[in-house]
């Protein structure tokens, strides 16, 4: 029954969004967006909402906006790293492709740790196999398997394991 509540879910923020976009609760408007959401809630009932896999608890919701708040922080930090290195003369970086390990189990969760990662100016998520994740660092402080996952994936991970496990 899993399924009913994602495409429930998924169907409600379709039409909240419709809604928002039209600007208008004419009868039209929302019998279209009623029934063009419905449509695609059950097409893609397996996917196309972060929200299918999220812990629907208090605690999850919470979480989510302080995830937000520090992948802004480390966002705005790594801006300022990555932009100091290209305005050094010498250039000083030393990339590397590093192997990391996270404990999250669900797609989502993983989906958002890489994205987060190659979001973050200086590294990019290469590929995802299982629990590894394979990250170009463009300035490598180590390739220690466990250092680089603890600089990399810990701060993010701690906060999506709480919202998708």
């Amino acid at each position: 029954m899993a399924w009913v509540r994602d495409t429930g879910i998924l169907f409600v923020t379709l039409l909240l969004f419709w809604l928002m976009l039209a600007g208008s609760l004419a009868s039209d408007v929302l019998i279209t967006g009623a029934l063009v959401s419905l449509a695609i809630a059950l097409l893609f009932r397996d996917g196309l909402s972060f929200f299918t896999e999220l812990r629907p608890t208090l605690a999850a919701i919470t979480t989510g906006f302080r995830y937000y708040g520090y992948f802004l922080r480390e966002l705005v930090r790594s801006n300022f790293r990555l932009a100091a290195i290209v305005l050094s003369p010498s250039l000083p970086i030393e990339p590397a492709i590093v192997k990391v390990r996270t404990r999250l189990k669900s797609r989502m969760g993983r989906l958002m740790l890489a994205n987060s990662i190659t979001l973050t100016p200086g590294t990019l998520t290469v590929e995802m196999e299982g629990e590894w994740l394979y990250v170009h660092w463009v300035n490598a402080e180590t390739t220690d398997t466990e250092e680089a996952t603890a600089r990399i994936v810990a701060g993010f991970e701690s906060y999506l394991e709480v919202m998708y496990g």
